[in-house]
């Protein structure tokens, strides 16, 4: 009997969860008609885009990732300070504000990346191609400048609009494992001659920037994230991926550039979209995880507090870490988008100890990050606002509910393979935490296959960050159910 692959299947779930919940899976005629009249933004340095194609940028992302939103580079300053150069795809000279294809981002806000296929917010022929810092192509970029001095701290940045040249495309792990001396240098790094040693510039300047991050109450995280593994498409496994340093390097930079872009928007007089963590509500039970390890924590919320915490319990037993990191990230809540007005006090981002933070490094994949884009050329040009400050409001708001929606959408595709990986353990027993405890439900996740269900039975009085031997009971692939008894 001919079966159905695995993929086949989830991309159908994961279509009819996407519509559920008011995301688009397709694109309408409209936008595809746009689409086949675009083409590559000219290669000309009129209206002062500069010609930076000489540099050696490069990429670094997951070796799968189609649509890359940023390049890299660095240079020696003199005394251990250093500048680094972020190159953005530039998607808003491309997709005109209003225009169907920009209609079609502004329902969705995000790409939707599940197990089985993605669902981009901009048509692939935009966002993996036109827009995509590819291999040996010339693109238009809007560059962030930024000069970190031998602490980390940033002296100075500015903003320009450029063409760059991507000379090595590169993924997370090779680059990973060069710089931790576990492995040579990946051959893209070897044919740029000058690659190797601006990596290294580039590594030490993020371990910099992050160190003084941390001295100021940014917080230790180490969660275990799941990577489908299909063979001739049937899924086989959902394998664990842990961060490493060249992911660390990328996410450094990034959350330098998203820092200053929200300063010199609000310097310029902008109103911009925030992305915030507020200070958590349930930071009682944070503080009762950590009496639990023999450590104590204010009874406020205190960011450095915490990060002195998480650092000795990484230390102390580094097995267990990605679970005390997933409770606490659990109990912080969740990020979401703000309004801010110029000279209003920000309501900042807890988890990372900044005041200033604008989404702004990936506008091929979220429609914050674009409204960014076209306030920063606004703001570059002295110009006036391309969205009003009531406009900027009720974005951030359904930017907020529909990421919210799509990483729905991705978990519940995620527990459907996890079902199709489970369907024959009914009975099975795993070690198991305790994720999430409220009216809604109480929730838990095992360890291989990394994944959450809902706890059916033995939940009363269960609390974040408890860990617990379950048993499996129930897996519905078609709407992505686990079910375990405690």
């Amino acid at each position: 009997m001919f079966q159905t692959p695995t993929t086949e299947v989830l991309q159908r779930i994961a279509e009819r969860a996407m519509r559920e919940r008011g995301i688009e899976p397709d694109f309408p005629p409209e936008a595809l008609a746009e689409l086949s009249a675009l083409e590559q933004l000219p290669r000309t340095m009129a209206g002062g885009v500069r010609d930076l194609r000489r540099l050696p940028w490069c990429s670094i992302d997951n070796e799968e990732t189609r649509d890359l939103d940023q390049l890299t580079v660095a240079e020696a300053l003199g005394d251990g300070a250093a500048r680094v150069l972020i190159a953005i795809a530039d998607v808003a000279s491309l997709v005109a504000q209003h225009s169907a294809i920009d209609l079609r981002a502004q329902q969705n806000t995000t790409s939707v990346y599940t197990v089985a296929k993605v669902f981009p917010m901009l048509p692939e022929r935009l966002s993996t191609d036109l827009t995509s810092m590819n291999l040996g192509c010339d693109r238009r970029a809007m560059v962030v400048a930024i000069d970190f001095a031998s602490d980390g701290s940033v002296r100075r940045s500015d903003f320009h609009e450029a063409l760059v040249h991507n000379q090595a495309r590169l993924n997370y792990a090779d680059v990973a494992a060069w710089l931790e001396g576990e492995a040579p240098a990946p051959a893209a790094i070897d044919a740029v001659p000058v690659l190797a040693d601006n990596l290294r510039l580039q590594d030490r300047v993020a371990r910099q920037t992050r160190a003084l991050r941390f001295t100021r109450g940014a917080l230790t995280f180490e969660t275990v994230q799941a990577r489908p593994v299909f063979v001739g498409g049937e899924l086989k496994d959902l394998s664990p991926e842990k961060p490493n340093r060249a992911k660390q390097l990328i996410e450094d930079f990034m959350i330098a550039a998203n820092g200053v872009t929200a300063e010199f928007l609000a310097t310029r007089g902008y109103a911009s979209i925030r992305r915030v963590v507020r200070t958590p509500k349930r930071w009682d039970r944070i503080v009762a995880l950590a009496a639990e390890r023999g450590a104590s924590l204010p009874d406020v919320p205190e960011p450095k507090a915490l990060e002195a915490f998480l650092r000795a319990a990484k230390a102390q037993a580094p097995a267990e870490f990605p679970d005390l990191s997933l409770s606490v990230i659990k109990l912080l809540g969740a990020g979401e988008y703000a309004l801010e007005l110029p000279g209003q006090p920000g309501l900042g981002h807890f988890g990372l100890a900044v005041k200033d933070y604008a989404h702004s490094t990936a506008p091929n994949r979220r429609f914050p990050d674009l409204i960014t884009q076209r306030l920063l050329k606004a703001a570059n040009a002295r110009a006036p606002a391309p969205y009003s400050n009531a406009e900027l409001e009720t974005l951030a708001a359904h930017c907020t509910e529909q990421e919210d929606d799509a990483r729905k959408v991705e978990r519940q595709v995620a527990k459907s393979a996890a079902a199709m990986l489970l369907m024959n353990r009914i009975g099975a027993e795993f070690d198991a935490l305790v994720t999430g405890a409220s009216d809604k439900g109480t929730w838990v996740r095992i360890f291989h296959p990394v994944v959450e269900g809902r706890l059916t039975r033995g939940f009363a009085g269960r609390q974040v960050g408890e860990k617990l031997r379950v048993r499996l009971l129930h897996a519905n692939v078609d709407r992505g159910f686990l079910d375990f008894g405690a």
